[in-house]
């Protein structure tokens, strides 16, 4: 039952309103700044395009009308910087403030890659067919400003919401090295969340709330195989001097199933848990083809898997290998009759959400490394692991909460569903405060092309979600 307190009619309107004449203007600003993560950018201190984010975000945020909010910007030695907005309790009866509630979100940005339309570019905001186009904008500039835009629609109608803090990082794009300083920096005033809102989930379609319940783990690393010191003749050679692509093909079987694709050791296995598993069957069901059917296959070119649901089980829960990246290869142009001494592949490994990355990297390393054939040198190094996350069952309260909203705002169920990709934060939050509830959703659904070229933020979406995110934080204020 809809709270007397809350118009949701009100609400929409005024969510649109913010959209078409404050938030959209400004992340298309955000669009033209090429705030790239460290990763990316090296020199990323010297440039200032990741300050350049926090103070136009920070910025804005100071021009929203919410009682008694501060915002700061954090910079600790040597890191990259973070923005901290803190929004007291409003409306709520002394001694009910109802607790804390954490929302989340990044500023820096992935490279621009190549193939954006015409039209188009990573750093040049561009609206089209009710999308705008732009790095950056959809992962992940518009969480900060989707979760001020919710307090601010609440406030605008006098609805109460519990005590809000804002974290904004800069560096969730390199994996977040810097998050877990912020976090123990920021501790006394971030307080115990009870609720943790993150933006920077995934869509299944554009038609409903979507919830992010499990995200899996990663692993990389740098496979290296020589067998000689230098280049010789292949004519010469071949036959006699093993080639070192065909031993790193034989290693990368030791740990995946060639023609299944299947990651075959015990290390990165997980059991899928059964509320997982219903919920894939549920998801499955919504989406049918297009859990496959989003992605640019070639034209003949099919799908792993035998039905949907199993590849929603594929993408969320089972370990996979993907090679990224390759040296000691000449360019096609380049490439004489000559055996390299040397092969390279960059080693990506998605884990399950419960998968322990350590464990996994140290069978990894081991099962690469041992036994070479031919005596080759091998070495598995430049290795680095993130640990995955599975979410708490939701409490009843904020089930109604999210289903109450996407019936309201899209007029259909929210769905759940696991994520392939990893948000650091997930598992250090989970970690730091095992009896918060979390609401991960976002915008990146078919097409949005994150990371890639030509993404997009869906605008119709982002701000359906952006009431759904306030009516969830003003069902919060009900339980105080």
């Amino acid at each position: 039952m809809t709270s007397a307190t809350l118009d949701p009619a009100a609400l929409r309107d005024h969510v649109a309103r913010s959209w078409r004449d404050s938030i959209l203007p400004a992340i298309s600003e955000f669009i033209r700044i090429p705030a790239k993560s460290p990763a990316f950018d090296a020199d990323w201190a010297a440039n200032g395009f990741l300050d350049d984010a926090v103070e136009l975000a920070a910025a804005w945020c100071r021009e929203r009308k919410l009682q008694g909010m501060t915002v700061e910007i954090i910079r600790l030695e040597g890191l990259t910087p973070t923005l901290l907005v803190e929004v007291p309790a409003f409306g709520m009866p002394p001694g009910a403030e109802g607790g804390t509630i954490l929302m989340y979100g990044h500023l820096d940005k992935q490279p621009e890659v190549t193939g954006w339309d015409a039209n188009k570019g990573p750093w040049e905001p561009v609206v089209e067919d009710g999308k705008l186009y732009g790095r950056g904008a959809a992962d992940d500039g518009y969480a900060v400003f989707g979760s001020l835009g919710a307090l601010e629609a609440l406030q605008d109608q006098g609805a109460p919401h519990p005590r809000c803090v804002c974290l904004i990082e800069t560096s969730e794009e390199s994996g977040s090295p810097d998050l877990a300083a912020y976090v123990e920096h920021l501790k006394g005033r971030i307080g115990t969340p009870g609720l943790v809102v993150c933006l920077d989930s995934g869509a299944g379609d554009y038609e409903r709330m979507w919830l992010c319940t499990s995200l899996r783990g990663n692993v990389n690393g740098d496979l290296r195989v020589s067998t000689v010191s230098e280049g010789i003749h292949s004519g010469d050679a071949s036959g006699v001097v093993p080639s070192s692509f065909r031993v790193a093909r034989r290693l990368l079987d030791r740990v995946e199933d060639p023609d299944t694709g299947e990651v075959i050791l015990p290390a990165l296995r997980a059991e899928v848990p059964a509320d997982r598993m219903a919920q894939a069957e549920a998801a499955a069901g919504v989406l049918g083809d297009t859990v496959h059917d989003k992605y640019p296959f070639q034209p003949g070119v099919q799908p792993m898997g035998v039905d949907a649901t199993s590849r929603v089980i594929a993408r969320t829960w089972r370990a996979t290998l993907s090679v990224t990246g390759a040296a000691g290869m000449p360019p096609l142009e380049h490439a004489g009759n000559v055996l390299r001494p040397e092969t390279a592949l960059k080693l990506s490994f998605r884990t399950a959400p419960t998968t322990d990355p350590d464990a996994a990297l140290a069978a990894i390393k081991e099962t690469l490394e041992s036994d070479p054939p031919y005596g080759a040198q091998v070495s598995f190094e430049n290795a680095d692991g993130a640990t995955g996350w599975n979410a708490p069952p939701f409490a009843p309260w904020l089930d109604g909460a999210i289903q109450e909203s996407s019936r309201e705002f899209f007029g259909k169920d929210a769905v759940s569903l696991g994520e392939g990709g990893t948000i650091p934060l997930m598992g250090l939050l989970g970690e730091s405060f095992p009896e918060a509830q979390f609401v991960i959703t976002g915008v990146l659904g078919p097409g949005s092309n994150a990371h890639g070229p030509n993404e997009f933020l869906h605008l119709e979406m982002a701000e359906r979600l952006t009431a759904c995110v306030a009516m969830i934080v003003a069902r919060a204020a009900e339980q105080a």
